[in-house]
């Protein structure tokens, strides 16, 4: 016996990364990822048979994502990326002559219960 499932499909001999399930009431056919067991009335289908799955008219095919596999960027995370690139690459505002320099000197703690720490400024 392999370890590796196969192709439920006639003469096809390559590994099954999917699993199609009918839901008769529903007329729906259900192509999701490899069901961890083999059962009766499932098929295991490669990813060629996969893709091509077509239901009988009037039915639904449903196609669940594997959530392991990885994901294609969305137009919003595309954005959100621009928007990081064109913030990160505004000048700096540098303080003039009469402001204040920013504080460089680490916060100094005066006491402490637990987790929990009491910090003075450097400053005062």
């Amino acid at each position: 016996m392999s370890p590796v499932r196969r192709c439920s499909r006639t003469a096809c001999g390559r590994p099954a990364v999917a699993t199609l399930t009918y839901v008769y009431a529903d007329s729906t056919a259900v192509l999701g990822p490899l069901a961890t067991y083999a059962e009766p009335h499932c098929y295991d289908l490669c990813a060629e048979h996969g893709e091509r799955l077509t239901a009988p008219r009037g039915w639904e095919v449903v196609r669940l994502s594997d959530p392991s596999a990885p994901t294609r960027p969305s137009g919003d995370d595309l954005e959100a990326l621009a928007n990081a690139v064109r913030e990160a690459a505004r000048p700096q505002d540098r303080p003039q002559q009469g402001d204040r320099a920013p504080r460089t000197a680490d916060p100094v703690e005066v006491a402490r219960r637990g987790h929990l720490r009491v910090l003075r400024s450097p400053d005062s």
